[in-house]
This record gives structure tokens, sequence and C-alpha cells, in this order.
């Protein structure tokens, strides 16, 4: 029982900390777009954390993980248990999940990273989507979709059952590529924002809040020692303590390479690349960080964070509007960092990557097609973007009537 107490106490500290990232990310989020749209990016973030908690209770948690599967292992089995937590017998014993956290620990820390999805989304088409398909996305995706492509490795599916297994220590697949693939749908669907491209030259839309931006990455780097330690699933201190080691040195090396590759590329010193080549490193490391080695780990980072440079400007040349590099960061770094299990580490090996291709292209199927079926509906019927008087003069005025940043000089007497 004591170490019971011991591993729940860890995976508790780790929930609060993937918690904490949502603050992270919404502080980068309206640090890097424009002031007029702050606060409507800050309630699509509370959106997505509360009505995501609760549709994980309501349908995700036992859609995610029901222990049976149809239909070759693609689907889980709807009818048992379906709606709603029911603490098993052995819930709060030793025998739950081999004695390393209790069932109620085990919904709160899945159910932080079941919003993480949709909040990726929500940077991608910050400054020019209605609110209310998005919130009608968020809640199809995050309710549905998420936990359905998750069971499939995270729930025992066919991905887990392969010969040799899919793997996916922390999501770099199934939680970042999951929100990167719906991103470009989105993105594409939704267009780029008024004077982002003009006379077919790419035009700079700086962000309003660059320290805050910083703030958020720095946020989120420190979440990501629960993101990354919660997910070794126990608080076992040899493979805990290699995971938060291979997570820093990644981090730490997507950053300097992102910044190095920038400054030769462009000639500056470019803050914001920095920033997200440290989470490019994250998000790389986020797939195999209990298997690499402190080197691995550090060649993944400076690969992801070269990768986002150019995958940046890729993305540009393509005539794609992402407001904060979502795409960039967590589908081509979530990508890289699944196939480099294949590549580095413990796990290396030809029938692991081939493994690992088939699990992202799997993902991306069904990604790709279920966003798209929601994003056009959605566009079909009630329009998913905003006029244009809206986009220009704001969403914080129009969608919310209020001000992120009031002038309090105009009620001094």
């Amino acid at each position: 029982m004591e170490l019971l107490t011991t591993n729940n106490v860890w995976m508790m500290v780790c929930t609060a900390l993937v918690f904490f990232m949502h603050l992270g990310f919404a502080f980068l989020e309206i640090g890097l777009t424009r002031q007029k749209n702050t606060l409507n990016i800050l309630f699509k973030n509370i959106f997505i954390i509360t009505v995501g908690l609760l549709l994980y209770c309501l349908i995700g948690f036992n859609l995610m993980y029901p222990g049976t599967f149809s239909l070759g292992g693609l689907l889980p089995d709807y009818f048992i248990d379906l709606f709603g937590l029911s603490l098993p017998e052995n819930g709060l014993t030793p025998e739950y999940a081999d004695g390393g956290y209790t069932y109620w620990t085990d919904f709160l820390f899945q159910g932080m990273f079941a919003a993480t999805a949709a909040t990726i989304v929500s940077g991608a088409v910050a400054e020019r989507i209605k609110i209310g398909p998005f919130m009608i996305f968020t809640i199809l995706y995050v309710g549905i979709i998420y936990p359905i492509a998750g069971s499939w490795k995270w729930g025992g599916g066919f991905l887990d059952q392969l010969e040799t297994p899919f793997y996916d220590f922390a999501g770099s697949t199934l939680v970042h590529s999951v929100g990167g693939w719906a991103a470009v749908v989105a993105v594409c669907l939704l267009g780029a924002r008024i004077g982002k491209f003009k006379n077919g030259k790419i035009q700079a839309i700086p962000g309003h809040n660059i320290p805050l931006a910083t703030a958020g990455v720095l946020i989120l780097w420190l979440g990501w020692f629960g993101f990354n330690g919660g997910s070794v699933l126990s608080a076992d201190p040899g493979l805990t303590s290699l995971t938060l080691v291979t997570t820093c040195l990644a981090a730490a090396a997507g950053g300097v390479a992102a910044a190095m590759v920038s400054a030769i590329k462009f000639k500056n010193l470019d803050l914001t690349m920095f920033l997200n080549g440290i989470l490019g490193g994250l998000v790389g490391i986020t797939a195999g960080a209990d298997q690499m080695s402190p080197g691995d780990a550090i060649i993944i980072g400076l690969v992801a964070g070269a990768i986002i440079v150019f995958a940046v400007s890729l993305i540009d040349r393509l005539k794609l509007d992402d407001p904060v590099g979502a795409i960039a960061v967590h589908l081509v770094c979530g990508i890289w960092g699944t196939l480099a299990v294949g590549m580095f580490g413990a796990l290396a090996g030809f029938d692991q990557f081939i493994s690992q291709l088939i699990g992202v292209a799997s993902y991306a199927a069904i990604c790709i097609v279920s966003s798209f079926i929601i994003i056009y509906t959605l566009k079909k019927t009630v329009g998913i973007r905003v006029s244009e008087k809206e986009e220009l003069e704001g969403l914080d005025a129009h969608e919310h009537g209020m001000d992120a940043y009031p002038d309090f000089r105009l009620n001094e007497h």
C-alpha cells in the first residue's frame, strides 16, 4: 500500500502539471496573436479544458479504455459501461493498474491529455474562426474522435496488437499529431487571415505580447515534466528520472537548433523560432522519452528544432496561415518524434520503424477524414469564418463585447 501511495501521489502531481500546461497554451496563443482577439482565444482555451473534462468523464474515458474491441480491433465495444465513471472493485487498491495509481487518478491524468488536441487546433485557427462552430468541433473531436483514436494504442487496440506494437510513450502522435492533422484541415477550409498574403507575398502579422508568449513556453516546458514524467505511470525512480532528463535535453537542443538555423536562414535572431524550437523538441521526444539515452534525446531535439524552421517556411509558401506555428510544432515534429522511436534508443530497428509508419498513417487517416467531415459540414451549414468587418475590428468586440485591455484612464474623473 505504501508503494501505491507513493506512485499515486506522483501521478497526481503530474496531473496538476499537465493541467498547468493549459495556462501555457493560453499565454502562447494570445502572445503570438493580436490584442484585439485576446479574449476570444482565452474563451476558447477555457471552454476546451472545462468541456473536455466533462466529455471525458461522460463518454471519453470508457470509450478510450474499453477492454474489448470489435471489427478487428479498430472500434471499441460501445455497449459495455459506456457512459460515466463507474469505480471498479479494485479501483482504489494495489490490484488496480499494478499498483501504479488509483482509478480516479487514472481518469484525471488521461482527461488532462484529452483536451490538448483541441487546444492545438485553437492556435492554428486563431483570429478568424467563429466561436460557435469551434465549440461544436471541440465537443465532437474531443468527445468522440480523440478517445476512439487513442484506444487504438493506449486502449489495447489494433496498433498495440501488431506483431511489433506501435509505440508512443506519451503522445507525439496520439495527442500532438491528432491535433495537428485537424489543424491542417481547419486551416485549409478556413483560409488565411486578411492581410497575411498580399500579391503573392507573405506578410508578417506580429503577435502583440512576445514576453507573454515566452512565459507560455516556459510554463509548457515545466508542464512537460508531468506530461512525460507521469506517462511512466508510476514513481519508478530510474525510469522517471531518465524520462525527465531526455525531455529536458530534447527541449534545450530543439531551441538551440531552431535559433541557429533561423539565424543562418533569415539573418536575424528570431525569438519566436527559438520558442517554437523548444516546443518542437518537447513534442519530438514525447513518443520515446523513456527509451532514449541523453545523446539520442539531443539528436532528436536538434532535428526537431531544425525541422521547425523549414516547416514554418513551407507552411507559409503553401499559403496556409497558422498564427502560432501549431502545425509545424505539433504535427511535423510529432511525426518526426514518432518515427524516431524506430531509429534511436532501445526500440530502434526496421520492424519497429515500419510499425511507427503504420501508426502515423493510421492516425493521419482517421484525423483527416473525421475533422474534414466535421468542419466541412459546419462550413456548409452555419459557416465557420467571421465577417470581414468582425475580423478587422477584432473578435473580442464582436463575439464577446469586451476588451482584454480596457483603457482605465477613460474612467478617471
